[in-house]
């Protein structure tokens, strides 16, 4: 397997996976892949994804150059460490992007 290709696979099982089940376990502002997903490519690219990747066919993560890549593995990988402290000010940045106000805290989880 090459370089890109274990980064392609993290991606996936960070974005698609992980960060998912976690995040509505613990009630992340963020929860669903493609709104992780989101935040994770906006601020690999540095902005709205779409307007650095377009609106290809296919997974726009595929389309990311070898450092973007990196960064957004990294990202994601932070996000895992951190979970929704790391998160929030992430998807503020990325809505802010796309002339949306951020989202209000979750309500707490019951025990």
């Amino acid at each position: 397997m090459t370089a890109r290709e274990e980064l392609l696979a993290r991606y996936r099982a960070l974005v698609l996976r992980e960060l998912p089940e976690r995040a509505a376990r613990e009630r992340w502002v963020v929860h669903a892949d493609h709104c992780l997903g989101r935040v994770v490519l906006d601020h690999a690219v540095g902005g709205r994804w779409y307007d650095a990747l377009g609106r290809g066919r296919g997974a726009a993560f595929e389309r990311l150059s070898d450092e973007q890549l990196a960064r957004a593995v990294s990202l994601a990988e932070s996000i895992a460490d951190g979970g929704d402290e790391v998160l929030r000010p992430l998807d503020a940045q990325s809505l802010a992007w796309r002339g949306k106000a951020p989202r209000r805290r979750a309500a707490p989880a019951r025990g």
